[in-house]
């Protein structure tokens, strides 16, 4: 009896130092599980800005057009941004079109972080805001978090959400029960506590079939904003990753 329970508080305590251990890992390398920086294959119609931000290097990827308005995106964790400028260049029509590579990305100097990205992205914003007095701003994934906290901070002309989490912690939690996330995550993206400084109107626009981001996240954040401030949009049989293959995936990002 007495080696039964021995073995079983043995079993328990080893049990316990693995998860600790799994745990400390996870929160020493959580940006290696967060962040996955992408090379930029531009297209030939596509122009590479490189921006000076402290003491770092931005690169943009830019379909250059003069005029008041502009187009601002941010991309998901694993996403070349330049990919994309052709169709958002495409449905947005008379739009100076800019798509900013978080640090680490697509030939940005640095290393990727919540602080480093926020960073850069309003260092970004103002610039252009110089030359294009009306910019929409359009996050995706991990980017709808930098595009919140940008809109609360700046006057955006409109902010568009794609697959968008009311926190990322929230989000993360859902999806892994098993492991105290809010306790591990640095790099939050608690775009609930921005949403209510808001703005600009608003657009979100949900998978349906989102196996990444749950919909009661997206639902979440939908309530932060101030009222009747927001439109919102599930698009049916879409994934999280497929969602701009959808047929009004373009017509409502580019919609007013």
């Amino acid at each position: 009896m007495r080696l039964a329970k021995r073995m079983t508080l043995m079993l328990v305590v080893t049990v316990a130092v693995l998860y600790a251990g799994f745990c400390a890992a996870l929160f020493v390398f959580q940006r290696s599980f967060l962040y996955f920086p992408q090379p930029r294959f531009n297209s030939a119609d596509s122009t590479v800005l490189r921006l000076p931000v402290g003491a770092e290097t931005t690169v943009v990827s830019a379909h250059l057009q003069p005029g008041p308005d502009a187009l601002l995106y941010f991309g998901g964790n694993a996403e070349d941004v330049s990919q994309s400028t052709p169709d958002i260049a495409a449905a947005s029509p008379g739009k100076a079109i800019y798509l900013l590579h978080y640090p680490g990305y697509g030939g940005s100097s640095g290393k990727p972080s919540q602080q480093a990205i926020f960073a850069v992205a309003l260092a970004v914003f103002d610039r252009l805001h110089a030359e294009h007095p009306n910019i929409v701003v359009v996050g995706r994934s991990l980017g709808s978090g930098v595009a919140v906290w940008i809109a609360s901070q700046r006057p955006v002309a409109r902010l568009v959400l794609v697959t968008p989490y009311d926190s990322l912690t929230d989000a993360a939690a859902e999806l892994y029960p098993y492991l105290p996330v809010r306790w591990l995550m640095r790099d939050k993206y608690d775009s609930w506590r921005y949403a209510g400084q808001v703005t600009a109107p608003t657009r979100i626009l949900v998978a349906g079939d989102d196996e990444v981001i749950p919909r009661s996240s997206s639902e979440r954040l939908r309530t932060r904003f101030r009222e009747n401030l927001v439109s919102y949009a599930v698009l049916p049989g879409a994934g999280h990753n497929t969602i701009q293959d959808s047929p009004d995936y373009w017509r409502l990002i580019s919609a007013n």
